[in-house]
């Protein structure tokens, strides 16, 4: 067994003191020696979060200890190591950047559990549609399944009509984690669809509990291990180096900070190229030291890491002051 977890969840459940649970949970994270990447929105949470397995057990135990969250899923997984190299806890106006003014809590696409997907792919009505990125789903992909050329939710709106002709059929949304498929099956039903599902947990919960079985290629990830392996039964490569055009599941940022495309790039290229992805890029000034992985830790945009820390002090201190008064 691997040393270390990788946790991945979200929950959708209205959380009024944002900026208040942020700082209670961000000195948590402190205190457990736990990194990641955590959003807090009025409409509930979205996380991964990597360390020991006990801290990981704490982490989901702290979540589901609030009644709001009881019932949250947690996917969990091994590493060699821990997966972030900062923690993050921030406060935003939605858990996933999407601007479909859906509310899954009101409606959404049925659940689809991992063993109910199994089956379903057998069906010839049914049509599995992938709502992550493109770069996401280069490197791999549900067999047959349909991609939009999108960078993100955003632009979903802008490729619906490219799957207009199959509202007749059972529409199948799927993702990482499952997170983006409640507003994108929300927004599919708004549009007129009416057979849809979503399949919950994402991808990474059909490997953990199925297998993976016809998921070609490798999963994208947002934490150092970029892609991670998820069939176990058939699995395949269908990704091209983006330099050499080899055979290629392995992803990269580019090293040169302006650009930061993600791209498949084998080893040979990547050592040739130092990171990069062009040799414009490889020449580019702002060209980050490549140390074979192709995974940097993002600009922190005047996020300081102390903050949630130095705020909870601050709430405490007025408790006090509070309650002797």
């Amino acid at each position: 067994m691997k040393p270390f977890q990788v946790i991945l969840y979200y929950y959708y459940a209205p959380i009024e003191n944002t900026e208040v649970y942020r700082d209670e949970h961000h000195l948590f994270c402190v205190e457990n020696n736990l990194l990641g990447r955590i959003i807090i929105a009025p409409e509930g949470l979205n996380g991964t979060v990597s360390g020991t397995p006990e801290a990981c057990e704490a982490y989901m135990n702290y979540v589901r200890s609030d009644e709001r969250f009881k019932d949250v899923q947690f996917k969990v997984d091994y590493h060699d190591e821990i997966a972030f190299q900062k923690l993050h806890v921030r406060v935003k106006d939605e858990i996933v950047n999407s601007d479909l003014n859906v509310n899954p809590l009101v409606r959404t696409g049925k659940h689809l559990e991992p063993s109910e997907l199994k089956k379903m792919m057998q069906d010839p009505d049914v049509v599995l549609v992938d709502m992550r990125s493109d770069y996401e789903h280069e490197v791999g992909k549900f067999k047959g399944a349909i991609t939009f050329d999108m960078h993100n939710l955003r632009e979903l709106p802008d490729h619906v009509h490219e799957i207009e002709h199959l509202k007749d059929k059972k529409i199948v949304t799927y993702c990482t984690g499952g997170i983006k498929c409640e507003k994108a099956s929300a927004y599919l039903l708004e549009k007129g669809f009416t057979d849809v599902y979503q399949l919950h947990g994402g991808i990474i919960r059909y490997g953990l509990e199925e297998g993976g079985e016809d998921f070609d290629g490798k999963c994208y990830v947002f934490d150092n291990r970029i892609t991670v392996d998820v069939n176990q039964v058939n699995p395949t490569v269908i990704s091209r180096c983006y330099i050499c055009n080899d055979s290629c599941d392995r992803m990269i940022n580019c090293a040169n900070a302006e650009c930061n495309t993600h791209v498949p790039v084998c080893h040979k290229c990547g050592e040739e190229m130092e990171g990069a992805c062009s040799p414009e890029c490889k020449a580019h000034p702002n060209k980050r030291v490549y140390d074979g992985t192709g995974y940097y830790v993002s600009n922190s945009n005047h996020y300081n890491p102390l903050q949630g820390m130095k705020s909870l002090k601050k709430t405490l201190k007025k408790l006090k002051l509070a309650a002797k008064a």
